[in-house]
């Protein structure tokens, strides 16, 4: 006789991943995704230890989705014997947000049922979050929510200032996250102290369905197949548990899974299956195959087979262990068009353009009247109190608000509809200057997608794009040369700058504009477009050295998005480093920018180094070390500080 077993799904955002997922994590995340598995007519979950109620009669309500997962041949004793064997492993000190879960309970329980493993949607959603910049900063928060014993009361959550730059609302994230904690944990009933923290992201495997899932989810893995009653074994658990620390994918860094196997229990088909006759026995994996064993308790012998799995799973970029100090001192800011304008006077201009426009359209989405009312109404006044403000100006500086920026940036669409591409680029300037205020950059940055019409980067780039036809065009010049300063300022916001990178369309559109910069006739637009390609570059810097110093490494899939276009834009630096005789300034720029794109590139074997070769990228660069025809310097560079830097770079990454 056979029972059906299904799965319940619940969203514990109740619809807040859905609506919000995509502005504060850059990634479309459907839910956050609560199961549990439903058979001889009951619902059985994890939270504060396994709790047995009757279908849908949780505290978590109605399930969103119920999925068969088939039929199971197991009676219900032997079921319920599993239950009380699991209770041991499925403690409520044990749970952890994203590594030892509900998911990870039912996905057992499947397994043991039926064979099989909950759907893929539901147990990659750690590995989705975690892959967005916001879920790498906010990693070790969460860590930390379930590393503190002796606490009844649900886990707090602060935020740490790695998340501020990686979300554009950190503090609806956390909110949300804390929602979500409190849901995911909370069983209806008063909790229970935890007796111990979770002291490593060790998961207990009980059946081949939920190991051959955990070895899917792990690039590296080490399995340790062990038994109560051996006394090696539980000399070597407390070795096993420091490594899974230190060598686990613990706050966001590259790592191994750790599992454990008791052979005694219901892990016993496991060992069988592996042919462990002997505890303890270590198994290691790579993509899901088996590389190696260890059996006894070698502590040393131990850690130097785990090393050597990380070694070959993440082999390290290339440039990490070469010394290059010019390169490393290089600072990461960004380079900024701080300028403040005399704003009566540009918004006289600005407002001149407007009268004198013949041809404004009735059907415009804005009058003259309603976009110049904007602009000395709320735009006016905003800027004067931030950029001129009173002697001695106030502690706390005044920031833009959302009803400011949404006003503003329909008025803006209006203008740029209406005005010629000479006439726009003193509305481009304030919106430069306006991009110094933080508030700005986020506001742009948690503009939801299909709002492309209520962005600036969107209202301007199109119009620079087009206006480099007009080759010979004073206008056309001053709105590109405004533009690229906009750029630069804009990518001094890293939640900005970031959704920029990962946009393809504003992407392609600042590449539209950078590229052809880079060559253009006048010097000015040519060192803006040269801040912009460094500022570009810094961002994308920024986070790879991150990545190295905390462990995560940097895999080329993780850069998917930039490979073509870092490919394009190293290309375009080289030219335009090349053809640049005139200001060292711009050199220095470029050759900064082109030192952060090849020294941490996870594309740089693959494709920048094969690049470098057809472009003789080094006798390029050495060519400014020395007087040449067009250079104005005597002898070449005249800074020591940027013939370091071209050494450096010819030397050591041009090879």
């Amino acid at each position: 006789m056979t029972s059906p077993v299904s799965l319940y799904v619940y969203d514990l955002s109740n619809g807040m991943a859905r609506q919000l997922s995509l502005q504060l994590t850059g990634k479309q995340i459907d839910g956050i995704w609560h199961t549990s598995v439903v058979v001889f007519e009951k619902e059985i979950f994890y939270g504060q230890g396994i709790n047995i109620t009757a279908p849908g009669k949780s505290h978590h309500g109605q399930p969103l989705q119920i999925i068969d997962m088939g039929e199971t041949s197991i009676d219900e004793d032997t079921f319920n014997d599993y239950l009380n064997e699991m209770r041991q492993h499925y403690t409520a000190d044990k749970y952890h947000l994203l590594e030892f879960n509900c998911n990870s309970f039912t996905d057992d329980c499947v397994g043991f049922l039926t064979g099989r493993s909950i759907p893929a949607f539901v147990k990659d959603l750690p590995t989705d979050f975690l892959s967005t910049p916001f879920g790498a900063a906010l990693r070790p928060t969460i860590d930390a929510m379930y590393r503190r014993p002796g606490t009844s009361a649900p886990p707090s959550v602060p935020t740490p200032a790695a998340a501020v730059n990686a979300s554009p609302n950190p503090q609806l994230a956390a909110s949300i996250l804390q929602a979500v904690a409190s849901q995911a944990q909370s069983n209806g009933y008063s909790p229970q102290p935890a007796t111990e923290s979770l002291t490593s992201p060790i998961h207990i495997v009980t059946n081949t369905a939920s190991f051959g899932n955990f070895l899917k989810s792990h690039r590296a893995a080490v399995a340790f197949f062990t038994s109560e009653t051996c006394p090696p074994c539980r000399m070597i658990e407390p070795v096993f548990e420091r490594l899974s620390e230190e060598k686990g994918l613990a706050d966001g860094r590259q790592g191994a899974g750790f599992a454990k196997i008791d052979i005694d229990g219901v892990g016993s088909g496991l060992a069988s299956q592996w042919n462990i006759r002997a505890t303890p026995t270590f198994l290691f994996f790579l993509d899901g195959k088996k590389l190696d064993e260890l059996r006894g308790a070698d502590a040393n012998e131990l850690r130097t087979q785990i090393d050597l799995l990380l070694f070959q799973a993440y082999p390290p970029h290339p440039h990490t262990s070469i010394s290059m100090p010019t390169i490393q001192a290089l600072s990461l800011n960004p380079i900024i068009f701080s300028q403040v304008p005399a704003l009566e006077t540009a918004f006289g201009k600005l407002s001149s353009f407007i009268d004198e426009q013949s041809t404004w359209a009735d059907s415009a989405t804005q009058s003259r009247a309603s976009v110049k009312g904007v602009m000395s109404s709320n735009v006016l006044p905003y800027l004067k109190s931030r950029f001129q403000p009173p002697t001695p100006p106030p502690k706390v500086l005044p920031s833009a608000t959302p009803s400011i920026l949404s006003s503003w940036t329909q008025a803006s669409s209006a203008i740029v509809a209406e005005l010629p591409v000479e006439s726009l680029f003193p509305l481009v300037d304030l919106w430069r200057l306006a991009l110094l205020d933080p508030a700005v950059g986020n506001w742009i940055s948690s503009l939801p997608p299909g709002t492309s019409s209520q962005d600036p980067v969107n209202i301007f780039l199109p119009k620079a794009i087009s206006a480099q036809d007009s080759t010979g065009s004073k206008g056309a010049r001053n709105y590109i040369l405004t533009v690229l300063r906009f750029l630069c300022n804009a990518f001094s916001s890293p939640s900005l700058a970031r959704k920029m990178l990962r946009d393809n369309i504003p992407r392609s559109q600042i590449s539209a504009i950078l590229i052809p910069s880079l060559l253009h006739s006048d010097p000015l637009v040519r060192t803006a477009s040269a801040s912009l390609a460094f500022n570009i570059a810094a961002v994308i810097q920024k986070d790879r050295v991150e990545s190295v110093r905390t462990g995560r490494g940097i895999q080329a899939d993780s850069e998917d998005y930039l490979a073509d276009w870092e490919v394009e834009t190293v290309s375009a630096i080289l030219e335009a480093y090349d053809r640049e005789k005139e200001n060292e300034e711009v050199v220095h720029r470029l050759a900064a920018a082109l030192a952060f794109y090849l020294r941490l590139s996870p594309q740089y074997e693959s494709q920048i180094k094969p690049l470098l070769e057809v472009l003789q990228s080094r006798e390029v660069l050495r060519s400014k070390l020395n007087k040449g025809p067009g250079w104005n310097a005597e002898g070449g560079l005249a800074k020591k500080d940027v013939r370091k830097l071209v050494e450096e770079i010819s030397t050591k990454l041009c090879v």
